[in-house]
């Protein structure tokens, strides 16, 4: 394709020349040459949602709208697309040298809204510093890459979000609690015990309301899903997409199909639909023998949202570490220095030595 969006062209600083990179917690590109900034100008209309059923029907899974730069993990399988020009690149989950030369042009259904960072690379890495600090029997190796300029990646991380009108019609019981006495043998005898009962009787009605931004992550792979620690994010502050904010950040394509996407949205809108049936059965408990649910006027998003990622490789096993780029949390697996342990182990048992000496 010939036309290529505007996400492809550098952004360059007009005193010096030099690449123009987002400021996070701004609406400004910021030259790290000569300190020149440049305001985003803002869109004055809100993003869209679109209309889902149009994508499935008419362009498929594999639609797109655009056409965009990416790098291929081969160790991985994450596709990358970077704004600025770079030198030397290694893959933000896995650490893999990246090649220019692989670039390849790829179609993707454009972003139609982000959350832009809101903390910088310093104030992250600070944060994954303190955090290490705090940790008992970490590898000094862990602690210098906390410390590591080049170690801390900020990734906008690709999500569907679904939108709906939901319809179920349902049958089933509703439970309710009631407490009888009975003699029951002990070892100290017969005493009476209180033993709680459930009365059914039959329930059936319906529910309906609107489900709101459902959120589908779009490049599951267990290799580097997103902690559920940390991937929360205040969507009330989503703003219409700008490539502008993508400048000095990865960019990662979904490798979730739209059509899958939808597939796992309509399981998590069944869930919400059993939590309003249960709600609306009432009682201590329910059954549900059946719901029939329908979904009508869909639409949908591709949002991007942050984080930053440091990727650690200790004892032949990879570690990741994970900070929510907009509120800071922080979430990852670590490793223990065998040796700090050996030691400390060693001196408890030189302690208790020394004591029991003392004692005789």
């Amino acid at each position: 394709m010939e036309d290529i969006h505007n996400s492809e062209h550098k952004k360059s600083c007009a005193n010096c020349g030099a690449e123009l990179k987002f400021k996070p917690g701004s609406n400004q590109l910021k030259c790290e040459y000569c300190g020149y900034e440049e305001f985003i100008e803002q869109t004055k209309s809100s993003f869209e949602e679109l209309e889902l059923q149009h994508y499935l029907k008419v362009v498929g899974e594999n639609a797109y709208t655009e056409t965009i730069d990416l790098l291929h993990c081969k160790n991985c399988g994450a596709n990358q697309h970077v704004e600025e020009n770079f030198k030397s690149l290694d893959c933000v989950y896995c650490s893999e040298p990246l090649i220019k030369e692989d670039i390849e042009k790829e179609g993707w259904i454009l972003p139609g809204a982000l959350v832009p960072f809101q903390l910088d690379t310093k104030k992250a890495r600070e944060i994954f510093k303190k955090w290490v600090g705090s940790l008992w029997f970490a590898p000094n190796k862990l602690k210098r890459a906390a410390l590591d300029p080049e170690g801390l990646h900020g990734l906008y991380v690709p999500y569907w979000t679904f939108d709906s009108n939901l319809i179920a019609t349902y049958k089933g019981q509703r439970g309710d609690y009631y407490y009888e006495n009975r003699r029951v043998r002990t070892k100290n005898g017969t005493q009476n015990k209180r033993v709680r009962k459930t009365r059914w009787s039959s329930a059936s009605g319906s529910v309906n309301g609107f489900v709101d931004d459902i959120l589908i992550n779009a490049s599951q792979k267990k290799r580097r899903d997103i902690p559920g620690k940390i991937a929360f994010w205040n969507l009330k502050e989503l703003i219409p997409y700008n490539s502008k904010y993508l400048s000095g950040f990865v960019t990662e394509k979904y490798t979730v199909s739209l059509k899958e996407g939808h597939h796992q949205s309509f399981q998590e809108a069944k869930k919400v639909a059993y939590n309003w049936i249960r709600r609306d059965i009432g009682g201590d408990t329910q059954r549900i023998a059946h719901a029939d649910i329908k979904l009508s006027e869909e639409t949908f998003k591709h949002i991007l949202l942050p984080v930053y990622i440091s990727s650690y490789n200790y004892g032949g096993k990879e570690y990741r570490f994970y900070i929510n780029g907009q509120t800071g949390t922080l979430s990852g697996s670590r490793p223990y220095s065998f040796w700090k342990i050996f030691f400390l182990v060693l001196f408890i048992i030189a302690i208790i030595t020394v004591i029991a000496i003392f004692a005789e």
